[in-house]
């Protein structure tokens, strides 16, 4: 059962462009951020009201079935002070599979809706009877910034902790929309581009490699015209570590992750987009309409 909570932390890859951890050899001296285009309101990828709903997926064998569902919202409020947007990722396994393994994952990201700065991040999930949570508190006005992080979970208790913070970290949520305003004209097909993120008690390294542009046909949307990511998988009980994760963004002007999919040590697993509201930009990539 551990595969389908797996598709989850899968979503959430899929929005960072893919991790591996922090103390693995990746070089990244001489690197910076991810090249984006500006980061102010006006010219960002998204606005206030997008919505974006995925179906998670797992295929072995004669096994081919939809298991879980997410969604991932964007508002705007005021925090301490700061106009923000606040990003909700909720997912969960279907009905069937609730029987098995529940899975409730609660994700909430809130950052500046100029510069995207990361100002507040929690998490509350439910795994099959493990229990974890997060919350952090982004200080960027200490001498040497930090993150100020209570981390619970089911197996370990509540710990208070300080995560070093540069200006290159993020948590998942916020790392995605970061991302979505990627400059396509200072990447270079083939390189690795690193950033980080914080979860839980850890920091890792995340890094994107560029493909090219490919039209797919996603179930329950239609031909897309995309651009093509890969991501390096960890290894462990589920990944196989050996091949690369695989990401479809849309070719246009909003960023949209509509397909993903991963080797796992048992099965493929993937997810597609299936429904959206509120985009900021014309859906102009999706070229031919499902009927």
């Amino acid at each position: 059962m551990s595969i389908i909570r797996n598709l989850f932390v899968l979503l959430c890859m899929c929005m960072a462009c893919g991790l591996t951890h922090a103390q693995e050899n990746l070089d990244l001296k001489g690197t910076s951020c991810v090249p984006v285009k500006a980061v102010t309101e006006e010219d960002l990828a998204f606005k206030a009201g997008e919505r974006m709903d995925f179906v998670l997926h797992y295929k072995w064998g004669a096994i081919n079935t939809d298991v879980g569902n997410a969604t991932v919202s964007l508002d705007t409020l005021t925090y301490n002070g700061h106009k923000a947007f606040l990003c909700s990722v909720f997912g969960k396994t279907t009905k069937m599979f609730d029987i098995f393994f529940k899975v409730r994952e609660d994700f909430k990201s809130w950052f500046t809706r100029d510069g995207l700065r990361p100002l507040k991040f929690t998490r509350d999930t439910y795994e099959g009877g493990y229990e974890a949570r997060n919350t952090y508190h982004y200080d960027w006005a200490a001498a040497d910034p930090q993150i100020e992080a209570e981390v619970y979970s089911s197996k370990k208790g509540t710990r208070f902790l300080q995560i070093p913070l540069t200006p290159c970290t993020f948590d998942l949520p916020a790392l995605f929309f970061y991302a979505r305003n990627m400059d396509f004209d200072a990447v270079e097909p083939g390189r690795k581009y690193p950033m980080t993120f914080a979860i839980d008690d850890d920091v890792y390294n995340v890094y994107f490699i560029l493909y090219g542009r490919e039209t797919i046909k996603v179930k329950g949307l239609g031909s897309v015209n995309t651009i093509k990511f890969a991501a390096k998988l960890l290894e462990g009980e589920v990944f196989k570590g050996e091949e690369d994760m695989l990401i479809w963004v849309t070719d246009d002007e909003n960023r949209l992750p509509v397909y993903f999919e991963a080797p796992l040590l048992v099965g493929t697993a993937s997810g597609r987009m299936t429904g959206w509201e509120g985009l900021k930009h014309p859906f102009t990539s999706l070229v031919q309409k499902k009927k």
